[in-house]
């Protein structure tokens, strides 16, 4: 995932020109914009300037033709940044033959002194940047990973949604002097019963209140269609697997393994734990010079959705190791190596979180340091499943 993009010239033996051209496009909605060096050149000296090709509208015919004549002056490689648009585009160009990375926006070298942004000149330095190899490419997930990841990240925003109204509707009550009654826990049954016999003198603030409510119900709703059909999911998918064994360790249940299995996609594609750890932005931040080290927080640079998932499990550390009856209920048919790293990761997280309480570490903190550790425990779980995974398909 992180090496850099590299690419040599090709020439034939006649003469003919069968360099790789190295195409760099500036991506929206409406337009995209396109440009290419002439020559792929060597990398120290960068060859001759990119040249602007033009715009041309983001639709599927008009990509086609596109391919089509850039393709009769060398072989394509063509790179975009990351955004809103998605990896439709990608998909596009792979089934066309034609090689294509998406790019990480947010590492993409930047010129301090250059205050003037334009698609035109995005394109341009995309295709320098391109040929020169310093780009890093974001992974590209399949279209069943991607599915999977837009329905919890649609969980994720319901569940803020419904948050939020039922600020809107306690803060309504708070406005006119209104409590629930003592003893009665806030949301539970008793408390729902209460607010819709609630009834007010205005008719304005009444309907004001009804609407309130009922769009938490609806939002509520929300929530358990999607839950429900992430539980069918986490059941038949081919993410299944990955899923049932992250729901061996303390604190994942159903909603934060598949969160993480999606967020994350492979976890093969990361070579070691210290990878995926940054990859969720829970490693320090460093500042070291010469002699001097100096370490501050985390980076929170990478996927912010795996990072509160994670964040949100690990307070689940703070107390001592045990096998409660619903994780050996989780526990029933996992593979023994699976269970084995679950328990390791329990018995070693619960003590560090202890430790660094002790040390004077907020509890933040030591959450925080437990996060990013639970996450290589994860890590090698899920690689262990996986790679059975793959030794199955390839006897089949």
């Amino acid at each position: 995932m992180y090496a850099k993009c590299r690419a040599t010239n090709e020439r034939r033996a006649d003469g003919m020109n069968d360099s790789t051209k190295f195409v760099g496009m500036d991506v929206s909605k409406e337009k995209i914009a396109v440009a290419h060096p002439p020559s792929a050149g060597p990398r120290d000296s960068g060859g001759e300037p990119a040249r602007y090709w033009g715009e041309i509208p983001n639709q599927v015919e008009y990509i086609r033709k596109l391919i089509g004549r850039l393709s009769e002056i060398g072989k394509l490689q063509v790179c975009y940044e990351a955004g809103a648009t998605g990896y439709m585009l990608e998909r596009q160009l792979v089934s066309m033959g034609v090689a294509c990375v998406v790019v990480a926006p947010s590492l993409v070298p930047k010129q301090p002194g250059n205050r003037v942004k334009t698609d035109r000149r995005d394109a341009l330095r995309l295709a320098e940047l391109f040929r020169a190899g310093e780009l890093t490419p974001v992974w590209v997930p399949g279209e069943e990973g991607e599915a999977l990841r837009d329905l919890v990240r649609a969980r994720e925003d319901a569940k803020e949604d419904l948050l939020r109204a039922k600020h809107r509707l306690l803060k309504l009550l708070l406005r006119h002097g209104m409590h629930e009654p003592l003893g009665i826990r806030s949301w539970s049954p008793k408390y729902r019963a209460w607010l819709k016999g609630l009834l007010f003198d205005s008719g304005a603030l009444q309907t004001a209140f009804d609407e309130y409510r009922l769009s938490i119900e609806e939002i509520e709703g929300r929530v358990q269609r999607l839950e429900s059909e992430i539980h069918e999911q986490a059941e038949k998918s081919v993410h299944a697997p990955v899923i049932k064994a992250l729901e061996t360790f303390r604190g994942i249940k159903e909603i934060g393994a598949t969160t993480m299995v999606a967020e994350v996609g492979s976890f093969l594609r990361f070579k070691k734990a210290p990878q995926v750890m940054g990859y969720s932005g829970t490693v320090p931040s460093e500042y070291s010079s010469g002699a001097e080290t100096r370490r501050g927080k985390i980076t929170k640079t990478g996927n912010n959705h795996l990072r509160r998932i994670l964040i949100e499990c690990a307070w689940s550390y703070r107390y001592p190791a045990s096998r409660s009856e619903a994780i050996k209920k989780r526990q029933e048919g996992q593979p023994a190596s699976v269970q084995a790293i679950a328990w390791k990761a329990q018995v070693r997280l619960c003590k560090k979180y202890r430790r660094l309480i002790s040390k004077g570490k907020s509890g933040q903190v030591a959450v925080t340091a437990v996060a990013r550790e639970l996450l290589g425990f994860i890590w090698a779980a899920a690689c262990e499943v996986e790679k059975q995974g793959v030794k199955q398909e390839s006897a089949a």
